[in-house]
């Protein structure tokens, strides 16, 4: 692209060479875009992590929660299992393969039937049972750990192309270790006492665990570092017809 808008000349002709054929055809001459430097600032793409839309910040941008990369990724949701479904349904929309150990199958067998379709890109497995899974960066997987409030340490943990979302209802005395190694926490809504230990594990301020408390079904606090975000999770149509509307208790 010219800055000036000029196109720009041939050296080839001028050096008597005669032109290439047989790559591509030499289209109609058009005036070329050209912006200026303090103009390029208001060209802007939604541009993240390759990972699952998780729902809209506060800004009204959307929110991607990186979790398909070449680096081991382990995430940590304090919340509901309606919230882990959306996650999990996204996820399989994307194209990665999705494995859900959980003591409840019932809970996720209508959920996994429906999102394959007649591919089975989401497996259920019983606690301990979730095989190798063979991740690479052309077959992604996201394994959805649905274990209760002390779940066992995994058989499969995070690696390149795998990440691991570990689903917790409470702030269980497993979740300060969780939360601990974990690239990424979301909290929903918790009682406040639950709201002033999880400030102390993942230094939130004052104004961040008082809003714990009171956040809305569907809303909730994204923390990496020393990044935080609030996000709403909003079903589509079709995840409403699966899952119903936003809950936060199950």
């Amino acid at each position: 692209m010219s800055a000036t808008g000029t196109p720009p000349s041939s050296g080839a002709v001028r050096a008597g060479r005669r032109p290439r054929t047989g790559f591509g055809l030499i289209g109609p001459r058009r005036e070329r875009h050209a912006l200026t430097a303090e103009r390029l600032s208001a060209l802007s793409l939604p541009v993240g992590d390759d990972g699952v839309v998780v729902g809209v910040g506060e800004d009204g941008g959307p929110a991607v929660l990186g979790c398909h990369r070449a680096a081991p990724s382990q995430v940590v949701l304090v919340g509901g299992v309606w919230t882990a479904q959306v996650l999990a349904l996204r996820a399989a929309g994307t194209g990665a393969r999705v494995a859900v150990e959980t003591g409840r199958a019932s809970t996720w067998a209508a959920l996994a039937q429906a999102a394959g379709g007649e591919q089975q890109c989401m497996t259920l497995h019983d606690v301990g049972r979730v095989p190798p899974m063979g991740a690479s960066v052309s077959s992604p997987v996201l394994v959805v750990r649905d274990c209760g409030m002390k779940p066992p340490r995994g058989r499969v943990t995070p690696a390149p192309w795998q990440s691991v979302l570990t689903l917790l209802p409470y702030l269980s005395p497993a979740a300060p270790r969780l939360m601990e190694f974990a690239d990424v926490v979301g909290v929903q809504r918790v009682s406040p006492d639950e709201a002033a230990r999880t400030a102390r594990i993942l230094g939130l301020s004052a104004e961040e665990s008082e809003a714990l408390p009171t956040l809305d079904d569907g809303v909730t606090l994204w923390c990496s570092g020393r990044e935080r975000r609030l996000v709403t999770t909003a079903p589509t149509d079709v995840e409403s017809g699966l899952l119903g509307v936003a809950r936060r208790m199950d």
